[in-house]
């Protein structure tokens, strides 16, 4: 069974290694390696302070998080390759939605097709396009109650 709880400064290590798990599978041909200084700097400087932070746990495992701030923005939903198409993803999108009840806002890469279709079906739609500061071009999506 997974169950949520808010993230905790104990959690750092965890939530990184499981980022860079994830990431690493979803984009093998990038090296998140040589990201981890810089992500481990973006999590402490710009998530951990702005964001709400909540954890997926099961059997006392990290599974998942996701990251809302106060204007709505999901900057992270990370769930572990052993979790993927579980209910933990649903479930912290649910939470997301509950904290940010006006609406919920996010990016994804125009590439990863498996997330455009888990947000599509959680309600989210299609709202623009960019190109993010790697490059890689960028699907703005909304959701509105």
């Amino acid at each position: 069974m997974v169950t949520l709880r808010p993230y905790h400064d104990e959690d750092e290590d965890a939530s990184i290694a499981l980022w860079l798990e994830t990431w690493k599978l979803a984009y093998p041909s990038i090296d998140f390696d040589k990201r981890v200084d810089w992500w481990r700097a973006r999590w402490r400087d710009e998530l951990v302070p702005l964001a709400q932070i909540v954890i997926a746990e099961q059997n006392g495992a990290m599974t998942g998080f996701v990251t809302i701030d106060g204007t709505g923005y999901l900057d992270q939903l990370v769930v572990g390759p052993a979790y993927w198409g579980s209910e933990t993803a649903r479930l912290l999108m649910d939470e997301a939605k509950r904290l940010s009840p006006s609406g919920v806002t996010l990016k994804v890469n125009a590439d990863n097709a498996r997330a455009i279709r888990f947000y599509v079906r959680n309600g989210f739609a299609k709202t623009d396009e960019e190109v993010n500061s790697s490059g890689r071009a960028v699907d703005g999506m909304e959701w509105r109650p």
